[in-house]
């Protein structure tokens, strides 16, 4: 199976491709260029580096969030638009799933935070156990102080992962001590290579999706969306 695999839900862009368990190209772009322009040639060169055109790949892969409302709308429709005209499946990836398979260690609690701004984080955890990890958290955003809390109650080392860690490290540090442990800086973003394993996976387990169901998937409202129902409760 030859996997496509794509992820613009934060300030990175990457694309990578598989075929079955082997990774075959890894492009990872992390200079704030607008996702728009860059997608696309990162994707023709991917193709063209492995001797492939689009109509090789049997399967697409796609962070679906949560993560930046515009990054995840451009993957999100690229996907839908070439799984539409290629007749594939679609493998929809939770970010925060990416996030935590990034990092490997054994037995250990794996928090992704992606700043989601306002002392916000969007998170989950995780369990990391043999290649995978257990979600053992709902999918949430948080303020950084109330998740610190929730995870001092667990009375463990966590690993912390994901763009979140610039913002907050410092705070999580003040908050837990030596039990806050921090990702490299390698691992610490999204890979489109994880996605494209995770992406197998879902696909081996039958939870593909067509271009019509999928969706990005969004912890809160935009805050352009925000601004308009408060304004809408003030009558304005």
């Amino acid at each position: 199976m030859k996997i496509l695999a794509v992820d613009t839900s934060s300030v990175v862009a990457g694309i990578a491709v598989m075929d079955d368990e082997q990774l075959l190209y890894e492009a990872y772009s992390h200079n704030r260029r607008n996702h728009s322009e860059i997608l696309m040639p990162l994707m023709e060169h991917a193709l063209k580096s492995c001797g492939m055109t689009v109509q090789d790949i049997d399967l697409l892969a796609v962070s679906i969030g949560p993560g930046s409302f515009t990054g995840l709308r451009i993957g999100v429709s690229t996907i839908k638009g070439l799984a539409q005209a290629l007749d594939i499946p679609i493998a929809g990836v939770p970010t925060l799933d990416v996030l935590a398979h990034n990092v490997i260690t054994n037995n250990s609690l794996v928090c992704p935070v992606m700043d989601a701004r306002r002392d916000q984080v969007y998170t989950a955890l995780y369990r990391r156990e043999g290649d995978f990890c257990t979600r053992l958290m709902p999918y949430s955003a948080l303020h950084i102080s109330e998740l610190a809390e929730k995870l001092i109650g667990y009375g463990e080392p966590v690993i912390f992962t994901g763009d979140g860690i610039a913002s907050y490290k410092a705070k999580l540090k003040e908050m837990m001590g030596d039990s806050a442990l921090f990702a490299p800086s390698y691992l610490a973003l999204q890979r489109a290579s994880v996605i494209a394993w995770l992406g197998r996976k879902e696909a081996a387990a039958g939870r593909t999706v067509t271009c019509f169901d999928l969706e990005p998937f969004y912890l809160r409202q935009s805050q352009a969306e925000q601004t308009k129902i408060r304004q809408m409760g003030e009558g304005v």
